[in-house]
């Protein structure tokens, strides 16, 4: 395994969902240079939950910011499925994130004068996407929201309401879902419920979700961790414990 390439053996004959090649990104800071990602290598496949992890300074949010077009990479390549999207215009980059891919953050992000039917339905309706409602009912009881669709986000508790961003991340089937240090707001026992549901997802509904974070326990819930160091990807498990990923974290901080 060289140090800026970690490229899992493929679960299934499907091409990766997400493929970055020669992803770098230099930052200008007052006549210096700072380079956040130098050369990385990486594939996500379908049903996959990956864990992004590495010590503060990384790499890691840069990494996630350039997968999901919300950054652009100084050089380098990503792919969703079939489209290049490094080089998309912005235009063209809205309509991408929007359609084909889902995200998650610490923050929540959810209207609070809308109830928690409504931020869910929100993307489908700017989209003017018809909702599938099978789907919809199957995460809304799988997230235990039935209870609460009629509710604002004053009213629910943290774990409720990144209950609702979960549901919105997921309902329109996105290609690749993209979850940012998703449960840094919540206790842990709202923190378990969350993981476990993207665990599930990734397991029941073929979700592909990617997923920052610096906590080890967090990182066990997934199917694969991938660890950078300076920019590069350096190591990867599988079927993590907290146990494993805690030394392998400590492992780079030495």
């Amino acid at each position: 395994m060289t140090a800026s390439s970690v490229q899992p053996v493929p679960s299934a004959t499907a091409p990766p969902v997400v493929v970055a090649r020669g992803l770098t990104k230099t930052y200008d800071t007052g006549g210096s240079q700072v380079h956040a990602l130098a050369g990385v290598d990486v594939d996500f496949h379908r049903g996959a939950f990956t864990a992004i992890m590495g010590p503060s300074g990384s790499g890691k949010s840069t990494l996630m910011h350039c997968l999901a077009g919300l950054d652009v990479p100084t050089s380098g390549t990503v792919h969703l499925g079939r489209t290049q999207i490094t080089g998309l215009r912005d235009g063209e980059l809205t309509l991408l994130r929007r359609d084909r891919i889902g995200f998650i953050f610490q923050s929540f992000n959810l209207l609070p004068m809308l109830t928690a039917e409504q931020n869910i339905l929100l993307p489908s309706q700017i989209a003017r996407r018809k909702v599938d409602r099978q789907r919809f009912d199957h995460i809304i009881d799988v997230v235990g929201l039935r209870d609460r669709l009629g509710h604002l986000p004053a009213k629910l508790s943290g774990g409720q309401q990144q209950r609702v961003a979960v549901a919105r991340a997921l309902l329109n089937a996105p290609e690749v879902v993209y979850a940012d240090e998703p449960t840094g707001n919540l206790d842990s026992r709202s923190g378990a419920e969350i993981l476990s549901f993207l665990r599930d997802s990734a397991e029941d509904l073929d979700q592909t979700i990617v997923m920052v974070t610096h906590d080890p326990v967090a990182a066990s819930y997934a199917d694969r961790v991938v660890f950078l160091r300076d920019g590069r990807l350096v190591d990867e498990v599988t079927d993590p414990d907290p146990e494993l990923v805690s030394a392998r974290l400590l492992k780079l901080e030495a």
